[in-house]
């Protein structure tokens, strides 16, 4: 029973803490892309670097036991956001300064070092890729740390009653992280005339919202007695090192391990490749294939617009398996997640410059992205069930964020190679492994259907 003494009206604290668990994530995987493009990095180390950013939440379940038996969950979710708004603060002082082209200032005497094409050298971006990674850790465990403190501080009921609210502020955070943060950003690069002063200043408000997040739940979040630490952390390591080791190896002694695995890694893959090129290509000058957007064009395309059609797209995809069933909609929804990918060969080849079109084409393929992956998100709840599903729903998140990481780490490489065109054809020809994996998670679920 809930301690009434300590009950807090979830209002003050849920929608908040959602809020607060999606921004860091969208701004290390998505804006950190924009950022580190509008600044010169080049395209295949930009991929490279920022794909290695999903690794904490690849690796998450590793650490996960630990949150449980060290401190509470409150003192996690309140260390993670001051850890998060210090790293983006030190993030925004450790950005190179204005880069130079080398024609006019040489390598030896420009002290931001700018390469030949005009591009700035990873190597000087170190310390901001460490603050990030740091960052990432942070927001990883904070994943943990809130989900977990969501169903200690909330009865069945109220849990029920909260779970549309945690969802629509999570939506929300990515409309403002993808979209208002990246406009803002936008303005500030016309308004200073200083690429990089424009994303210091961006990522200083990060931290000014993060710090002021963290001091509210201070105060606003509730101290619920099942929330307790405890006392014999020893004892307590030993029996979850041990309950972990059992959900590892029941995990991989499920049926049709090998298939649903490749399904976890290759169903999304013409996105996952795609992803981390969209935001270059929009951005990128025409000279070089691109659509030579402005940052606040962008995050009014793609992180407000997309965003939009992606919510819409997940809102119908849910009504849709709920009502057909995830064996019926299975094909629908993969096609729906692969074939508008389409929409960025289309721009790569034409390289419309009407922003109405080119929201359009964006909308279309995250509308159908999140439809598609609705499926996805359904299967790893299938696949779950069983003795430990919290734990081996945590294992199949792990494989969903390495299906995003590893396409995205080459991509770069992959367009520098290919250009545009080449690689969005390349994406095209991705959507065969979703259909193949697809086939093979079909055929499952109606064997399944058949036993029961």
């Amino acid at each position: 029973m809930k301690d009434r003494k300590i009950k807090t009206n979830p209002w003050l604290w849920v929608p908040t803490l959602y809020f607060a668990e999606g921004i860091p994530y969208f701004i290390v995987n998505n804006i950190s892309v924009i950022m580190f493009t509008r600044m010169g990095m080049p395209k295949g180390e930009m991929a490279m670097l920022t794909g290695l950013l999903y690794l904490p939440w690849v690796i998450k379940p590793l650490w996960s036991p630990f949150v449980d038996i060290i401190r509470t969950k409150r003192w996690w979710v309140l260390a993670m956001q001051f850890i998060m708004a210090a790293a983006f603060a030190f993030a925004a002082l450790s950005l190179p300064g204005q880069y130079v082209p080398s024609e006019v200032v040489s390598l030896t005497e420009n002290t931001s070092e700018a390469l030949s094409d005009g591009s700035t050298p990873a190597s000087l971006f170190i310390l901001t890729l460490i603050l990030f990674f740091i960052t990432a850790f942070a927001s990883a465990t904070h994943d943990i740390a809130a989900d977990g403190f969501y169903m200690l501080a909330l009865d069945n009921k109220e849990q029920s009653l909260f779970v549309g609210i945690r969802s629509t502020f999570y939506r929300l955070s990515s409309i403002f992280g993808q979209g208002v943060l990246v406009v803002v950003a936008g303005i500030l690069e016309t308004r200073l005339d200083n690429i990089p002063r424009a994303w210091s200043a961006t990522l200083l408000i990060c931290s000014a919202l993060f710090a002021i997040i963290a001091l509210s739940h201070l105060f606003s979040l509730p101290k619920p007695s099942a929330d307790s630490r405890r006392e014999n952390i020893a004892e307590g390591a030993k029996g979850i090192l041990s309950e972990f080791g059992r959900t590892f190896v029941t995990f991989f002694k499920k049926p049709h391990i090998i298939s649903a695995m490749l399904f976890m890694l290759l169903y999304r893959l013409p996105e996952a490749l795609s992803v981390k090129m969209l935001n270059p290509f929009l951005l990128d000058s025409v000279e070089n294939g691109g659509l030579a957007m402005s940052t606040e064009a962008v995050g009014i395309a793609y992180g407000t617009a997309g965003v939009i059609a992606l919510t819409v797209g997940g809102i119908i995809g849910g009504a849709a398996a709920s009502r057909y069933g995830l064996r019926k909609m299975l094909w629908p929804m993969a096609a729906s997640l692969a074939l508008p990918c389409s929409v960025y060969l289309y721009m790569s080849i034409a390289q419309p410059s009407n922003l109405i079109l080119i929201s359009t084409c964006i909308a279309i393929d995250q509308f159908g992205y999140g439809f598609g992956f609705t499926a996805y998100m359904i299967y790893l709840m299938h696949f779950s069930e069983g003795q430990f599903t919290t734990s081996h729903y945590s294992l199949c998140t792990a494989f969903m964020a390495l299906s995003m990481m590893i396409p995205g780490m080459v991509a770069g490489y992959l367009s520098e190679s290919l250009g545009y065109v080449g690689f969005f054809v390349l994406v095209m020809l991705c959507c065969l492994a979703t259909a193949a994996v697809t086939a093979k998670a079909y055929s499952n679920e109606k064997q399944s259907e058949k036993k029961q």
